[in-house]
């Protein structure tokens, strides 16, 4: 290691004289020596390399609307712009089914299918319920588990649900609403 170490700055220092040699050189009209490059040196030079275009994989951030009557998922880049956007409605035409795990999982097949073209390969999850609702309607935790099946990476799951801090009084009276 010491050798090593003790080699390289003589090289360092090799290459301070190089270059003033070289300018000399240059003013008399010779050509520069070339330096050989070992193999080791080229191996390492093609790691580094490969190690570049190996973390090439992308992130996107996936938005989850989950309401007891409809599932909407849109899917963006970091930057946000759209990637894709899928709803309920897309898969099924009956209503009463847009809001199921069933339906969630096929809505999770059509994201897959249309992002793994594009080398994202990890997710940021943002999941929105209703305005006051206390827990995300039934899809969102199915998508969530069939994109982990498919071998995407959940980095982050953020519940954005939106709670009223104050603000105008509620229908309902007084008394609240009665049966």
């Amino acid at each position: 290691m010491a050798k090593k170490k003790a080699e390289e700055k003589e090289m360092k220092e090799n290459d301070g004289e190089l270059n003033l040699t070289e300018t000399d050189n240059q003013k008399s009209g010779e050509q520069p020596e070339e330096v050989e490059v070992s193999d080791e040196e080229r191996l390492t030079e093609e790691d580094h390399s490969a190690k570049a275009t190996v973390s090439k994989e992308s992130e996107a951030v996936i938005n989850i609307y989950t309401s007891f009557n409809n599932t909407i998922v849109h899917v963006t880049d970091m930057s946000g712009k759209t990637i894709s956007k899928i709803t309920g409605g897309m898969i099924t035409k009956h209503d009463r089914l847009k809001a199921n795990p069933t339906i969630a999982m096929f809505i999770a097949k059509r994201i897959t299918e249309e992002v793994k073209d594009l080398g994202i390969k990890s997710f940021y999850v943002r999941i929105r319920a209703k305005t006051r609702n206390p827990a995300p309607g039934p899809g969102a935790h199915s998508i969530i588990k069939s994109l982990t099946r498919d071998g995407f990476k959940i980095i982050n799951i953020l519940d954005t649900t939106r709670m009223p801090r104050g603000g105008p009084k509620q229908k309902g009276g007084r008394r609240g609403r009665r049966p």
